[in-house]
């Protein structure tokens, strides 16, 4: 019995070890039954095993990570079955069988037309040729026909249409899936989101330029006096804005910066 205690303890910490150190998207699928519910059927099966193995955990499984590799290492001990190929995989990951059917699709259309081009330019291989007269199969297209470059040209440019609508319908749905994953993403964990949306720093490839003529460019810009000359619309405009009272000037202390920034919500850039 005590054997069989400590075998079951170190699948229990085996699997609090590994659920602290798996994101969450890529974490195994429990069964059905909550984890509420799988550790405390394990308690009522077998109090004495549920107090060695969950009583001596800090924090009695009050941690949801704690409780979460409690009940996955109750369904491996009690034999329950548990995927293993993760939130991410089993989901966000996934392909759907109608995008793999539409590449499918766009894969066997750009061959028709790469055959059809070879035929058009005159290539009349047997394999060529039996692939256009299954393109044009339960047409009155005949190949020995006057017009069949303009039918093949029209049948081409039909192909290009059907991919490029196939193109935009997967460009579609990957946008929305996109958008849902970020704002899913923002309400659990708005850092990870942020982090994602970061873009790689692209170093240039051509000389640094030189300190001097940097400094006289934008000295050249802010430092001369420069005398501009006014439109007489201007003085209509002061004409007009003299009767009216100046704001009072506007002083911004420490305490009120300090005020603002507290008051802010996290990973909120400044001016917005």
């Amino acid at each position: 019995m005590e054997l069989e205690l400590e075998h079951m303890r170190s699948i229990l910490d085996e699997a609090i070890v590994e659920t602290r150190s798996t994101p969450l998207e890529n974490r195994p699928r429990l069964p059905p039954h909550s984890p509420k519910q799988a550790e405390s059927g394990y308690r009522e099966g077998s109090q004495p095993n549920a107090g060695y193995l969950f009583g001596s955990q800090p924090g009695p499984l009050r941690d949801g990570l704690n409780f979460f590799g409690a009940a996955l290492a109750v369904c491996r001990i009690i034999g329950a079955k548990v995927s293993t190929a993760g939130r991410a995989t089993g989901y966000s990951s996934a392909i759907p069988a109608w995008r793999r059917r539409i590449e499918e699709r766009i894969a066997k259309a750009r061959a028709l037309i790469g055959r059809l081009i070879c035929f058009r330019s005159g290539n009349n291989r047997p394999r060529i040729v039996r692939t256009v007269r299954m393109a044009f199969a339960g047409t009155n297209v005949s190949l020995s026909q006057p017009d069949i470059t303009q039918k093949l040209t029209e049948r081409i440019d039909d192909l290009k249409q059907r991919i490029a609508a196939w193109g935009k319908r997967i460009r579609r749905y990957t946008e929305r899936s996109t958008r849902f994953n970020q704002n899913r993403l923002f309400q659990s964990d708005q850092k990870r989101l942020y982090e994602s949306l970061e873009r790689p720093m692209v170093s240039g490839t051509g000389p640094a330029p030189n300190q001097a003529d940097t400094v006289a460019f934008w000295r050249g810009l802010w430092s001369e006096q420069v005398n501009h000359s006014e439109g007489p619309w201007t003085e209509v405009v002061a004409s007009q804005c003299v009767g009216i009272t100046p704001m009072d000037p506007v002083i911004i202390t420490p305490d009120d910066v300090a005020e603002a920034v507290r008051r802010a919500p996290n990973w909120k850039k400044s001016g917005a």
